[in-house]
């Protein structure tokens, strides 16, 4: 039972840091990187379509991305919703391809970003902690329930604790990586 309430506790953190993965991807750094665009929908007839199921994106230098649409009547709504994206990118159409070149960060603006890093890390830690006292409550529930002894509540909050700290250990080394990356010029 106490395996069981563990390896639930463990996907719940494993969510946790996925979720944090995903959010840092959102945060741009000075160079091109195709998840920067993960986020961007596309009307693709109607229905909202995320942009790398409609084009390629590509990476064509240090600071430019370039996105090449499998139906060239696309390009006009690729571009406007790349523009309309909250991501401060400006596309300029050349041919059959979209160049994204991605502005220069000043020093306040990756400073920005690092306290959105931060911040979404200190989520990822929130929701690593909640994992734990959802598995402790449900080990309670089971000694309440006379159906681990006191020594196996004691055993089970320990290796949750432990996962705790695994993952907590894990989200500030991601953390780290990002900021290091933010203030790399």
């Amino acid at each position: 039972m106490i395996n069981d309430i563990k390896a639930e506790a463990e996907k719940k953190m494993k969510k946790s840091l996925e979720s944090l993965h995903s959010a840092f991807n959102k945060i741009r750094t000075g160079r091109a990187h195709p998840s920067i665009l993960d986020s961007v929908m596309v009307n693709y007839y109607g229905q909202e379509t995320p942009l790398k199921q409609v084009a390629s994106v590509n990476v064509e230098d240090n600071r430019t991305l370039t996105v090449s649409p499998w139906e060239k009547n696309l390009m006009p709504t690729i571009e406007k919703a790349i523009m309309s994206s909250d991501l401060g990118l400006n596309p300029a159409t050349s041919g059959d391809i979209i160049r994204i070149p991605m502005p220069m960060l000043t020093e306040e603006t990756r400073k920005e970003m690092v306290k959105q890093a931060k911040a979404d890390a200190e989520h990822g830690r929130v929701s690593v902690r909640n994992a734990r006292r959802d598995a402790n409550s449900m080990i309670k529930e089971l000694l309440k329930e006379k159906e681990i002894t006191e020594d196996d509540e004691r055993k089970g909050e320990e290796e949750i604790q432990k996962l705790t700290d695994r993952y907590i250990a894990e989200v500030e080394k991601m953390l780290k990586a990002k900021e290091e990356d933010l203030m790399a010029v």
